[in-house]
């Protein structure tokens, strides 16, 4: 199956109102203009030195969205140009995040990580820890961030009840931060959970944006 017959078919699957990030880890530039002659251009690195390669060897109207863990003195990197980052788990990056976004002239959207799976190995704020972050003073006078919603990765499990459970938690926690934290706020307004195993139950659940890879390009090489 070609990389444009598999997006036509996932793209079949995700309703309006879903937003699909191509995850083009590990993937050539050959592979990735293959999918955006499709008509694609939301893409998603997990690393930020394959992140960077890519973003020179691509064509200049692409979105993309930084998935993965990324520390702080790799932010510099990407401030520039970056769309979206869905892996914020600490005040200590979100610092960096604001000092790149004011260096570069621009307000950087991101997303809070969620620790929602059972594998400690995994990033991601507590629920409590994402409050306090919230209410934090150096938090607050931050201009160079935007919060546009949260991001969780489930269980690596066959078991689809418990990705389910975890998927419908983040959302419980997203809607009551909608209600009271950013409540009136537009902005705050994505879900990003769901990847090529479980997207479908993610979109369930109330995702607003999966992140999809091996189920596009087929297995990584």
């Amino acid at each position: 199956m070609s990389i444009e017959a598999r997006f036509h078919d996932i793209r079949d699957r995700i309703p309006d109102g879903v937003r699909l990030v191509a995850v083009t880890k590990t993937r050539t530039p050959d592979e990735i203009m293959e999918l955006i002659r499709c008509g694609h251009r939301t893409l998603g690195e997990s690393k930020v030195q394959e992140l960077l390669s890519k973003y020179e060897a691509i064509p200049g109207d692409i979105e993309w969205h930084l998935i993965g863990h990324l520390q702080s003195n790799k932010v510099k990197h990407i401030a520039p140009f970056i769309s979206l980052i869905h892996s914020v788990d600490s005040l200590k990056l979100l610092k960096a995040i604001n000092k790149e976004g004011k260096k570069n002239n621009r307000i950087i959207p991101c997303l809070l990580q969620l620790h929602i799976a059972q594998e400690e190995s995994k990033y991601g704020f507590s629920r409590e820890e994402v409050r306090q972050l919230l209410e934090d003073p150096e938090y607050l006078a931050m201009e160079h961030v935007s919060i546009k919603g949260l991001m969780g990765m489930a269980t690596f499990t066959s078991d689809h009840s418990q990705i389910r459970k975890e998927f419908s938690e983040l959302r419980h926690f997203f809607e009551a931060l909608k209600s009271d934290v950013f409540a009136g706020d537009p902005a705050f307004c994505e879900l990003s959970m769901g990847m090529s195993d479980d997207f479908e139950i993610g979109i369930a659940e109330g995702s607003t944006m999966v992140r999809v890879g091996s189920a596009i390009f087929g297995d990584r090489h």
